[in-house]
């Protein structure tokens, strides 16, 4: 449905508009109001900023969750729909939304469902928890689709020039020995090259030692969504030749689930979000697991809140940088990266050897190649 410019207005200011504006919306803009005023209705500054509350011809109370999410299937575009949905979720906390079959089976899969997911799957019964199954796996399957490639360029190894190579991969082709190794073949009156022999690039080995992955991921609420990515990220790094992975989850609490790493939907699923922070606990089960120190990268990947002893965690990572393991701190792991953490302790932890910054997921894989070809 194409709105004109006043329709547009109408619906971004809601009722109050309507004595400015009035008139500008039909039928189908009506119903459009409607939904968005059942949602962004709850606003609780509405009043202190003078404005009446919005209500559409239906009026907020006329929709339930259900009949809401099938109206705005009907009325607006697919990205509108996204963020409408992920409004109701993680702004006004509508858990309906995931906790009702009915209502889950019809809502757009994507990252902030995914998110949705976990936090409230305890609530779930068990027909909504096969629905939840089947968006955890839709939503990861297209998240691991996109790392997948990147990680499997970062680790492909770099071409080697003086070398050919019999495998015939699109990515090794050598278009300057090809042209000049069937120069003889040009037609001059189709003014083209007939290639008899295709030449291809060798790469280069890159790894020819074991390196050890230990992923240890705060599970607390608040690092949900870097919890998703390190799944997939470790199910990606699964496997690499030389590369053994390692994902550990801690709270208060630490679980080794690493036997879980190749399916990252039931590892989400076993995830509880929530629950105090102790890193240190975390960090001595990693240095536990490392079999030879200068060949081991420990990826802390948390909001460094720690409720556990600061000083024996900064001592632990102290001993793990000086007997030459790799210790990277992440305050986020995500595609936009945008962390929230303790500065002062991250900065404690720079000072005795680790590196902390924040990533996305193609970020850190290219980061761990680096180390390990170093």
């Amino acid at each position: 449905m194409a709105l004109d410019p006043l329709a547009r207005w109408r619906l971004v200011l809601g009722e109050a508009a309507e004595g400015a504006l009035g008139g500008s919306l039909d039928g189908q803009g009506r119903a459009m109001d409607a939904a968005l005023s059942w949602l962004y209705g709850r606003e609780a500054d509405l009043a202190e900023r003078d404005v009446r509350e919005r209500h559409g011809g239906l009026g907020p109370s006329a929709l339930t969750v259900p009949e809401w999410i099938n109206e705005v299937h009907s009325l607006f575009p697919k990205e509108t729909i996204e963020r409408l949905e992920q409004d109701a979720v993680e702004r006004y906390k509508i858990e309906e939304v995931v906790t009702r079959a009915d209502v889950l089976s019809r809502v757009e899969p994507s990252e902030t469902l995914l998110r949705a997911v976990l936090r409230t799957k305890h609530l779930m019964n068990p027909e909504v928890l096969a629905v939840a199954r089947r968006i955890v796996e839709r939503v990861v399957r297209e998240l691991m689709e996109r790392l997948r490639k990147e990680v499997r360029k970062t680790f492909s190894g770099v071409l080697d020039r003086r070398r050919r190579s019999p495998l015939k991969v699109a990515r090794n082709f050598d278009f300057r020995r090809t042209l000049r190794e069937n120069l003889r073949r040009y037609s001059l009156s189709e003014r083209r090259i007939a290639i008899e022999r295709a030449a291809f690039f060798s790469r280069t080995r890159r790894y020819t030692d074991r390196w050890q992955i230990i992923l240890l991921v705060d599970q607390s609420g608040s690092m949900v969504s870097s919890v998703i990515h390190s799944a997939v990220t470790a199910a990606c790094l699964w496997g690499l030749p030389g590369m053994q992975t390692h994902l550990i989850a801690f709270d208060t609490s630490v679980v080794d689930l690493t036997r879980d790493v190749t399916d990252p939907v039931e590892l989400l699923m076993k995830v509880q979000l929530g629950g105090g922070t102790d890193i240190h606990k975390a960090v001595s089960y990693g240095a536990g697991l490392i079999e030879a120190p200068r060949r081991s990268i420990v990826v802390l990947i948390t909001d460094f809140y720690e409720g556990g002893s600061a000083e024996l965690l900064v001592r632990r990572v102290k001993e793990l940088c000086a007997q030459g393991t790799t210790v990277l701190g992440l305050a986020a792991l995500e595609p936009d990266a945008t962390p929230n953490y303790d500065r002062d302790l991250a900065r404690r932890l720079v000072d005795v050897g680790a590196h902390v910054g924040a990533m996305t997921p193609g970020e850190l894989a290219a980061w761990i190649a680096g180390k390990v070809r170093a």
